[in-house]
C-alpha cells in the first residue's frame, strides 16, 4: 500500500492563449473546475497507476470539500483519512497557455490547518510500503508525519530491505528549505530542475543532482521534455528521455510522475524500468487538459510501456 500526506485543492483553470502580464485583462477560451492539490494528484496517480492507495489529510466544509473527497473515491482511494475542517478548502488558481505551460497561485484553505498526522494516520503510514509527501501542508506538519516512518535502527546502520518502515518519498514543491530532520527520513527525493537549483544553489540539473546526494539516498529531478536524471549514493546514474508527446496541459505532469514512480518501486521496479514507467505515465498525461482528470490507468500506462 501507498500512504500520501498532503493537500487536497480544488483547481480552478482558466485556458489562454498567452498568460497576461501585470495589469493586463485578457479574455480566456475555456474555464474549468477541477480536483487538485498535489498531494490529492499524487494519490490519484499512484491508484491509477495500480496501487492501493490511502489518502491522509484535510478539506473545508464548503462546496468544494465534498467533490475532492469525491474524485479521490472514484480513483480507489481510500479517503477515510481525508478529515473535514472549518472553513474553505483549498484551491490553486491555475492558468493554462497555449503549449501547456502554466502558473498556479495556491491558497492552503484547510490544508493550512493540518499540523500533523491525526487519529490512525500513524498506523496507515506505518503498514505502507511508501509514504508520499510534498510542501503544501504546513513544513512542521510534512516533518511528524516522516518521522512516523523511521525506524528504531538508524537508517545508514542497515540496508533499507531490512527495516521495517515506508520508503518515503519527497516532492519538495513548492520549494523551501527542508530542515535537517526531515531529510534524515527521505530516502528518495523528487524535485524539477528548478526545485533542484533552489534546493542546492546549483542550475546545472546534473551538479544540482550529485549535491541533492549529499542530503539524501536517492534522487530524481524531473526536466520536462528532456527527460529526467536518477543518481543513488551506490554510484547509479541515469537519463531517462521524456517520450515525445505534443503536450496540451502540463499540469500535474510532476505528480503524475511521481506516482506512478512510487508504484513501480514498490512494486520492486529497478531504477531504470521505475523511471520508464514514471515517465510514460507523465507522457499520457501532458496530452490531456486538467490535473488528476489527466491522470493515466495503468492499462494505458502498460501499452506504452510496449512500444518504448
Amino acid at each position: 500500500m501507498i500512504s500520501v500526506f498532503g493537500s487536497a485543492n480544488m483547481d480552478l483553470v482558466a485556458y489562454v492563449a498567452q498568460a497576461p502580464k501585470p495589469g493586463e485583462t485578457i479574455t480566456g477560451r475555456e474555464f474549468r473546475t477541477i480536483p487538485g492539490g498535489k498531494g490529492a494528484n499524487q494519490a490519484i496517480a499512484a491508484a491509477r497507476a495500480g496501487a492501493d492507495v490511502a489518502f491522509l489529510g484535510a478539506v473545508g466544509d464548503d462546496a468544494f470539500g465534498p467533490g475532492l473527497r469525491a474524485a479521490l473515491a472514484e480513483a480507489g482511494v481510500d479517503t477515510a483519512g481525508l478529515r473535514v475542517v472549518p472553513g474553505p478548502s483549498g484551491v490553486a488558481h491555475i492558468v493554462v497557455q497555449d503549449g501547456g505551460d502554466n502558473s498556479i497561485i495556491v491558497v492552503p484553505g484547510a490544508n493550512g490547518t493540518v499540523t500533523g498526522p491525526a487519529g490512525r494516520d500513524a498506523e496507515v503510514i506505518a503498514r505502507s510500503g511508501a509514504l508520499l509527501l510534498q510542501l503544501e501542508l504546513p513544513m512542521d506538519a510534512v516533518v511528524a508525519a516522516a518521522r512516523i516512518s523511521r525506524a528504531a535502527v538508524p537508517r545508514a546502520a542497515v540496508p533499507r530491505a531490512a527495516v521495517s518502515r515506508a520508503e518515503v518519498i519527497l516532492t519538495p514543491a513548492p520549494a523551501a528549505p527542508l530542515p535537517a530532520e526531515l531529510l534524515e527520513a527521505v530516502d528518495l527525493i523528487v524535485p524539477n530542475e528548478h526545485e533542484a537549483a533552489a534546493l542546492t544553489g546549483r542550475d546545472d540539473p546534473g551538479d544540482a543532482l550529485e549535491a541533492l546526494l549529499d542530503l539524501v539516498p536517492e534522487a530524481v529531478v524531473t526536466l520536462g521534455v528532456r527527460g529526467a536524471l536518477y543518481g543513488s549514493r551506490d554510484g547509479t546514474r541515469l537519463h531517462e528521455p521524456a517520450v515525445p508527446v505534443r503536450a496540451v496541459d502540463t499540469t500535474a505532469a510532476g505528480d503524475t510522475f511521481a506516482g506512478a514512480l512510487a508504484v513501480a518501486r514498490t512494486e520492486g521496479a529497478a531504477p531504470a524500468r521505475a523511471l520508464r514507467f514514471a515517465s510514460a505515465a507523465a507522457a499520457l498525461s501532458v496530452q490531456r487538459e486538467g490535473a488528476s482528470t489527466s491522470m493515466p490507468h495503468r492499462h494505458e500506462i502498460d501499452r506504452l510501456m510496449e512500444d518504448l
